[in-house]
């Protein structure tokens, strides 16, 4: 990593958050590229990913958002846009589960990630 870029407090949780949501849905970096018509290159999403981007931008949250099907709401939480109370609450988990750590909804997704890899080798 250069000097230039530091990392930032929120996106070493926010790029692990990215990658296991990318993992669950069984995405390889270049398949998002491939979904994103290559408006998010796989290097991109790679240094996102491992915290080497400060800060993403809002469009590049919004098109990781529509590729993996998660609330833009919840990326923008996690990258330090808005806070948690200004965050809109629309998640079908929290509405059945009721709200969710931080560390329940990363076992949640480690959980759908083996769920849909079982499924896949079937």
């Amino acid at each position: 990593m250069s000097p230039a870029r530091k990392k930032d407090d929120t996106t070493p949780e926010l790029g692990k958050f990215l990658k296991d949501i990318r993992v669950s849905r069984g995405f390889s970096l270049r398949e998002v590229e491939r979904i994103t018509e290559g408006k998010i290159s796989n290097g991109y999403l790679s240094q996102l990913e491992n915290g080497e981007i400060a800060k993403p931008s809002a469009i590049m949250l919004h098109r990781l958002s529509a590729a993996y099907g998660v609330d833009y709401g919840t990326l923008m939480e996690r990258a330090g846009f808005v806070s948690e109370s200004e965050a809109p609450v629309n998640r079908v988990a929290t509405s059945i589960l009721g709200e969710l750590t931080s560390d329940e909804e990363e076992q949640l997704l480690n959980y759908l990630g083996f769920l849909r890899s079982q499924k896949a080798k079937k």
